[in-house]
């Protein structure tokens, strides 16, 4: 292994979602930083259907705060990731088109990294008012909201996870075809 690939398996086995984030401001630059790197995700087809929409206002982040019951922490910036339904239209993609969330998946697994690489804390959220969240970021007509990735400087205070699990392995999680039987 290089070492190259060496940070990168670092970076991910490293990062996690955080929950707890100070009030300091997060840097315009790293803002940029990290909508940068989400341009970079693959998309289906390289049609790039999903648009970000980040703010670092305050006001903003707190009316969105209250529309969005999973959003336990208090960001510093968010960058709602949306998908761009009528261009996806445009393109022939149905409206529950699995290729859409995968996209909207790479996207956020790609800012939840970088956030990570320039020692942001980073936490996804998908558990909001859409409609709301609509109004609240003034989306043009046809973006819906699918995600939210909150971001900010991490602090300890965390609230501890609903449900807490065992470390699972890639063997927990994988089954070989034709099965394996270990010999």
């Amino acid at each position: 292994m290089t070492g190259q690939e060496d940070a990168v398996l670092a970076a991910i086995r490293s990062r996690r979602v955080v929950r707890a984030m100070s009030g300091e401001p997060v840097a315009r630059k790293d803002l940029e930083t990290v909508l940068d790197a989400g341009r970079w995700a693959p998309t289906a087809g390289n049609r790039h259907l999903q648009r970000f929409v980040a703010t670092d206002d305050p006001a903003t982040l707190r009316v969105l705060r209250m529309v969005s019951p999973g959003m336990i922490q208090r960001p510093a910036a968010a960058i709602t990731i949306c998908t761009d339904r009528r261009l996806a239209a445009e393109y022939g993609f149905p409206p529950g088109a699995a290729g859409l969330h995968v996209d909207v998946g790479t996207a956020m697994a790609t800012l939840l990294l970088a956030a990570h690489a320039i020692g942001l804390g980073a936490g996804p959220v998908s558990s909001f008012s859409r409609a709301a969240v609509g109004e609240v970021l003034r989306l043009p007509q046809g973006w819906v909201p699918e995600v939210v990735v909150c971001l900010g400087h991490p602090t300890s205070g965390a609230p501890q996870p609903m449900h807490p699990q065992p470390r699972l392995t890639w063997r927990d999680l994988t089954t070989w075809v034709p099965h394996d039987d270990g010999a």
